[in-house]
């Protein structure tokens, strides 16, 4: 397989809506795209929530925080400190507010540390912190993966693996999901596709790390197909 180039895929979507943590602010209007960063307040945005699957103690630290090297500057939301590093729970900050069924969610992230696991990706079509479905990608195994966790167990959809992205890098996943068919996007190349029919109506939306992956991400985008 090619390695994957470490640039942000591009699309065009008919309705976008562009979601950040931060405080609700007005949209900056870039043509058809409506946008929010996580740039104008350092708070968590209301209607979020920490949260975890399997879960056996406290949960992570979630915070916006200033970066440097943001690609949007000069925030990013971050884990910032893992309080269970047990390698089965996978950590949490989603909404049940925005309320995706078709259509395409899109981040940028970067895998800061972690010994146990790295990296991460998104949720969506969120129940509960026990169902819904991840799109994630892991620097030490090099590999992208599409999942549902239903119930709290994970069970895999597809699998890309002998990637390029290393800690530190920033790189963008995008889902583009309609109807029952899931394709998954790491810096602009497709490289998953499945079918499943787990969760079929809409639900909420978030960022997804495990065990000890302590993640930046920035520049959340949801966008809702016409009917």
């Amino acid at each position: 397989m090619k390695n994957v180039l470490n640039r942000r895929g591009l699309f065009t979507p008919l309705f976008v809506l562009l979601l950040v943590t931060g405080c609700v602010e007005e949209p900056v209007t870039m043509g058809a795209a409506s946008s929010w960063n996580f740039d104008s307040d350092r708070e968590l945005p209301p209607g979020w929530k920490v949260a975890a699957t399997k879960a056996r103690g406290d949960l992570a630290e979630w915070k916006v925080v200033a970066d440097d090297h943001a690609p949007s500057a000069p925030n990013v939301l971050t884990i910032t400190r893992i309080k269970d590093s047990f390698g089965g729970v996978f950590n949490l900050f989603w909404t049940p507010k925005v309320s995706l069924q078709d259509g395409t969610i899109e981040l940028e992230l970067r895998a800061n540390t972690g010994e146990v696991d790295q990296g991460g990706g998104q949720i969506w079509r969120v129940v509960d912190e026990n169902n819904y479905y991840i799109a994630r990608y892991n620097p030490l195994e090099k590999n992208f993966r599409l999942y549902y966790v239903k119930n709290g167990a994970r069970k895999i959809l597809d699998d890309a693996q002998g990637l390029s992205i290393m800690t530190g890098e920033w790189f963008t996943i995008k889902i583009v999901h309609k109807g029952d068919k899931i394709e998954g996007w790491l810096n602009g190349q497709k490289l998953l596709e499945a079918r499943d029919q787990t969760f079929r109506e809409a639900g909420g939306i978030g960022f997804w790390t495990k065990a000890d992956a302590a993640t930046s991400f920035d520049n959340l985008t949801v966008s809702w197909f016409a009917d």
